[in-house]
Order: C-alpha cells, then sequence, then structure tokens
C-alpha cells in the first residue's frame, strides 16, 4: 500500500508573509497498481492541495526530517526548547517601529 509523506521546502519571505512551500510524497506504489500512475502529471492536484509538486515512487523513500526519534524505551522523545527573549525583544521593537512609520506615512499618527 502506498504512504504518503511530506516535504517541507525552505521558507519563502513574500512582504511580511512567511510561506513554508511543501511537496507531496507518495512513496510504496505497487507495480501494479492502476489507480496511481507515476508518469501520470498530478499538477493540477499539487495546484489544488498548495503543494509545489507531487512526487511518486515504487521505492521507499525515507525523508530524515519526518523521522521522529525515540527514547530506549520506544517513546518518542521530548524536546524542551528555550526562545531567545532578547532577540523576541528586538524583533518587537522593530515592528513596532514599522507600524508607526506605516501609520504615519498615512497619516493616522498622533499629532501634538
Amino acid at each position: 500500500m502506498a504512504r504518503i509523506q511530506i516535504l517541507e521546502l525552505p521558507t519563502e519571505h513574500h512582504g511580511d508573509d512567511m510561506i513554508t512551500p511543501f511537496a507531496v510524497i507518495v512513496d510504496q506504489v505497487p507495480k501494479g497498481d492502476d489507480s496511481i500512475d507515476p508518469a501520470a502529471d498530478y499538477s493540477n492536484v499539487a495546484k489544488e492541495l498548495g503543494a509545489r509538486a507531487i512526487m511518486l515512487f515504487h521505492d521507499t523513500v525515507d525523508i530524515p526530517a519526518n523521522e521522529v526519534p525515540v527514547d530506549p524505551d520506544g517513546y518518542p522523545l521530548q524536546f524542551r526548547v528555550e526562545g531567545d527573549f532578547e532577540k523576541l525583544h528586538e524583533q518587537t521593537q522593530d515592528e513596532i517601529l514599522k507600524a508607526q512609520a506605516r501609520m504615519r506615512d498615512a497619516g493616522l499618527g498622533r499629532r501634538v
């Protein structure tokens, strides 16, 4: 039976928006399966899904980013991620200044 995986591609920046493009990977497609044709054009399906591409393979394709690390007992490892609040403060200040500049340019700033 075929399986479906998502491969995240490098993040793109479009103005203030960050977009994480992705590709859909379908692997382990049985060679005699007539319902899935690896040679077919799936660009319309990809477009409907918002994917950059759909790739089909008869063989197994392992995507390292999709692997879940496990501890010696077989349970998923848990990670603790601590934020860099100094950088967050700087980014927040920058965004506030940008918003104030846009408001000023639009004539919405405070008048004293």
